[in-house]
């Protein structure tokens, strides 16, 4: 007898180690979350952009190409058409923005929002009336002019300036958003500190995506950020 539950002893420990590999496997693929119910999220998360999105972002830099800003003459904010009608059902591209971005958001018949509130990212505000907020361009238009837009056509522009595909579009307090202008990293970064990192892996997404230049300052700049993400 004695024999016997040793035996099953030794058996039900090599299932359960089995068990334990299986699930760690598990764990390391992203599949199951060995944290108990209720445990706390780890600290830092939130510094900004994850870290598999700031290593991503790294990556990018590596790609952009780095060169000094041509800027020539004839800019215009119409060569960029932007807020789109129709962007979704009847809204145009900013009313959708403030959708996507407000909380508890409530809309008339013309999809203007009339209620909800808005956390600005760039300064830590929050808002209830969305005339406060503008909609920022993440890459700014004259800024996308001077790293390569000028040569797209007025559709690709229109494109660039209505992206919700990207990171592109942000909804901020107006006072930030002016502040900034078109200014890139190198000259200009939101008041809040701790969203540094999310800014910087989101300028360099929206340069990637649209293939667009960095100036060595500017490099540099986002260079520095993403060492201390």
């Amino acid at each position: 007898m004695p024999k016997k539950s040793s035996k099953i002893g030794g058996a039900l420990s090599a299932v359960v180690g089995v068990l334990a590999v299986a699930a760690f496997v598990l764990y390391q693929l992203g599949v199951i979350d060995l944290a108990p119910e209720g445990a706390a999220e780890p600290q830092g998360g939130d510094a900004a952009a994850s870290e598999l999105s700031v290593e991503q972002a790294r990556s990018q830099l590596e790609e952009l190409r780095i060169e000094e800003e041509d800027d020539p003459p004839g800019y215009d904010r119409a060569l960029f058409p932007h807020w789109d009608t129709g962007v979704q059902e009847n809204c145009t591209t900013r009313q959708a923005v403030l959708i996507r971005d407000g909380d508890a958001v409530e809309t008339d018949e013309d999809c203007r929002p009339v209620s909800g509130s808005w956390y600005s990212a760039y300064d830590g505000e929050t808002f209830t009336d969305p005339q406060d907020l503008d909609i920022d361009h993440m890459v700014a238009l004259k800024e996308g002019w001077r790293s390569g837009a000028h040569a797209w056509t007025t559709e690709e522009r229109g494109r660039f300036a209505n992206d919700m595909d990207s990171t592109q579009l942000w909804a901020v307090s107006a006072s930030t958003n002016r502040s900034k202008g078109d200014a890139d990293p190198a000259e200009w970064m939101p008041p809040l500190e701790s969203s540094h990192c999310d800014y910087a892996v989101s300028w360099i997404e929206v340069k990637h995506v649209w293939d667009l230049t960095v100036d060595p300052d500017e490099e540099s700049a986002l260079r520095d950020i993403l060492s201390g993400c």
